[in-house]
């Protein structure tokens, strides 16, 4: 991995739009020719991070989702930004497309209508043996072909086979604590898992 310069670093600040960020500084960055800047600003002890750096994981969950046949971003670039501090960053092609939350809270009496494919969605990633702790509202969008693709895949684990039940409730536990931390408990989680158990 290569180590990114300041200036370059900075010039993609400059010219980009911050997307995301939080109290260590921008998240994700939107660049002047289309690709998204993602900062992996980690927790970790630097050693850790070193030797397994966070946007390489990324970039192989991405490549493990392709192989999948799920749509994922396409990661171009994996580097260096203080490699020292273990900070890592990817440039990647984002997915087309918007996310089931924007949907929700641009027409949420048409939760309904989303909730079907939604499921078979959430049902096929887990019998494809992927646990995605991070599975919500955010992180699931509808491309434009009404087809479904992940991003923010960094907490994603790969099974041998199908998730058990208890892996999968675990799962829909996590999407539960998400509605309730962003006031969405309006969304009708019951009905969502009632057609999972459908897809079957």
């Amino acid at each position: 991995m290569r180590i990114v310069a300041a200036q370059e670093l900075e010039n993609w600040l400059a010219s980009g739009k911050v997307l995301e960020k939080d109290a260590r500084g921008p998240k994700v960055v939107a660049l002047a020719d289309g690709l998204f800047l993602k900062i992996f600003h980690t927790r970790r002890h630097p050693l850790l991070a070193r030797l397994q750096p966070a946007a390489r994981r990324f970039a192989q969950n991405a490549e493990h989702l392709h192989r999948l046949g799920i749509q994922a971003p396409e990661v171009l670039e994996v580097f260096w930004l203080d490699p020292r501090a273990g900070l890592s960053a990817c440039l990647y092609q984002p997915l087309p497309g918007h996310s089931i939350e924007q949907l929700y809270n641009q027409a949420p009496q048409q939760a309904n209508s989303l909730l079907p494919p939604l499921a078979c969605f959430i049902w096929q990633l887990h019998q494809r043996g992927i646990y995605f702790r991070s599975l919500h509202l955010g992180n699931i969008l509808r491309l434009p072909d009404n087809q479904y693709g992940l991003i923010d895949i960094l907490d994603l684990q790969f099974k041998r086979g199908a998730l058990n039940r208890w892996q999968v409730q675990r799962n829909f536990q996590h999407l539960h604590h998400y509605l309730k931390r962003h006031k969405l408990q309006e969304f009708p989680l019951d009905k969502l898992i009632d057609h999972y158990r459908n897809c079957a």
